[in-house]
């Protein structure tokens, strides 16, 4: 039987995620804040040679916590160059909105210890339509698919029009790559997962010179 977004996963692949969400949890928590920057200057590298990264305009970005592959040597780096950055915000009833973020300090913690774009000086931008968007999650498997904390403000983000063309990566630690994850029928897999000692391209056939 299919499943659609109300429809609860069978009992056993809910288990299997929780427990596949646990344990790479809690290794992740133990990567240090200087590992985590390691692995974000590692990725920075493999992608700086990718062709539709470097061309760039819109960006979605992400703020990383507790033992994330920090993205900020690529933040950095599209501030350099001009393109717009956005970030998420979360917002009552499990959803997100984006603004454009211009450095640091119009970044603050939100309600989940996340940095988040101030509301007092980012404002959502009124149209909106990324060129490519930097994606976290617990875990990623070689064709894409994600697991995340379960709670699908990233699924009901990238389900929007405006994602529509963008080309969704994904950024993991090695140990965050699984052989397989299970995937519902409203999941969007990344088009790639890149690791400090890899490029895994899902989706999309890509020009890398």
């Amino acid at each position: 039987m299919a499943h659609n977004a109300n429809t609860p996963a069978p009992a056993d692949a809910s288990a299997d995620k929780a427990a596949l969400r646990r344990s790479i949890l809690a290794r992740r928590t133990q990567v240090s804040a200087s590992d985590a920057r390691l692995a974000g200057q590692a990725i920075a590298a493999h992608l700086s040679g990718l062709v539709r990264w470097r061309e760039a305009r819109e960006v979605l970005v992400y703020f990383a916590i507790q033992g994330e592959v920090d993205a900020y040597t690529l933040i950095a780096g599209l501030w350099e160059r001009g393109a717009r950055v956005l970030a998420p915000r979360c917002c009552p009833g499990g959803t997100l909105d984006l603004a454009r973020v211009t450095c640091l300090s119009e970044l603050k913690p939100g309600t989940l210890g996340i940095l988040e774009p101030r509301p007092d000086c980012c404002r959502p931008p009124d149209a909106f339509a990324p060129d490519a968007a930097l994606i976290p999650a617990v875990a990623f498997d070689r064709a894409g698919n994600r697991l995340g904390f379960g709670q699908g403000y990233y699924d009901r983000l990238l389900a929007g029009p405006a994602f529509a063309n963008t080309l969704l990566v994904g950024l993991a630690h090695d140990f965050q790559i699984v052989d397989a994850l299970p995937r519902d029928p409203w999941d969007r897999p990344v088009d790639m997962v890149v690791t400090p000692s890899e490029m895994i391209v899902c989706m999309y056939e890509e020009t890398l010179s």
